[in-house]
């Protein structure tokens, strides 16, 4: 099986039913399905059921209490078969019916790809932007310190689990973000980018609408990982740095800011 695709839920029916119709509709049969339900009290169940019965397509689900999302996906590694997990989380859909099959596709490849990503879709006040996360380039430790790698467009090789660890269910939202941290950033694994819209974002889960513990999460993180002299670069310079590249995109402005600054603070030179 070169692929698991996992969805997890908890009293999220009307999403989750989006999320089944768009895995199962998928041409491609090259995968199984797994859903981890965290024993809803709603409709979800009767939803699972229902589609199970209705598909030839092999889908396994568990209906639980489970200690948060990310206990829940980790259930999730630990049930999968494939080669590769995807996590299409409740709420979350495919683009279309033939994206996971060109998503494998990129797979066969001689060079082996320990993660293959491509474009999330987020609906925005009536507009759909198109992030690409880091659209190809080799993501750096300032990336991960201000942005992250995108979860539901990755397909993450189901080894590299056994090798750096789980998710830490110790933290509530930001624990898919330590382990890209840990494992791009301090670890030199590089993903690779297709070109390719893969995923719809929910823009109503947990992480888009707790910025607050968002922040302090990822700040406990960035205080257990980095040494303190590091952190404190980042901390100091990170802004001034993506400011820098803002300006950089436009030759004229890039310039005269070089000049400026040469005109000033040539004598410290």
């Amino acid at each position: 099986m070169k692929l698991t695709i996992i969805t997890i839920n908890r009293n999220n029916a009307s999403g989750l039913r989006k999320t089944i119709e768009s895995v199962l509709n998928q041409s491609s049969m090259e995968f199984e399905y797994i859903i981890i339900d965290g024993a809803s009290t709603d409709d979800s169940l009767q939803i699972i059921q229902q589609f199970c019965k209705s598909t030839n397509h092999p889908v396994n689900f568990i209906s639980e209490l489970d200690t948060g999302i990310y206990n829940a996906m980790n259930k999730g590694i630990g049930m999968a078969k494939g080669e590769y997990v995807q996590f299409l989380n409740s709420g979350d859909i495919l683009v279309s019916k033939d994206v996971t099959e060109k998503m494998l596709n990129n797979l066969d490849n001689p060079k082996s790809i320990e993660i293959l990503y491509g474009n999330m879709l987020k609906p925005f006040k009536g507009k759909i932007i198109r992030d690409k996360s880091f659209a190809g380039r080799v993501p750096t430790m300032l990336d991960f310190y201000t942005g992250t790698l995108n979860h539901s467009p990755a397909y993450i090789k189901r080894s590299l689990f056994d090798t750096y660890g789980l998710y830490d269910e110790n933290l509530k939202i930001v624990s898919d973000w330590k382990w890209y941290l840990e494992v791009v950033a301090l670890n030199n694994i590089i993903p690779v980018y297709i070109d390719l819209d893969v995923t719809v974002f929910d823009m109503n889960g947990i992480s888009n609408v707790n910025s607050l513990l968002d922040k302090m999460e990822r700040r406990f993180v960035l205080e257990e990982v980095l040494p303190l002299s590091v952190l404190a670069d980042y901390d100091q310079w990170a802004f001034s740095i993506e400011q820098v590249k803002r300006i950089n995109r436009y030759w004229l402005v890039s310039k005269g800011f070089w000049l400026v600054e040469r005109m000033l603070f040539k004598w410290e030179k």
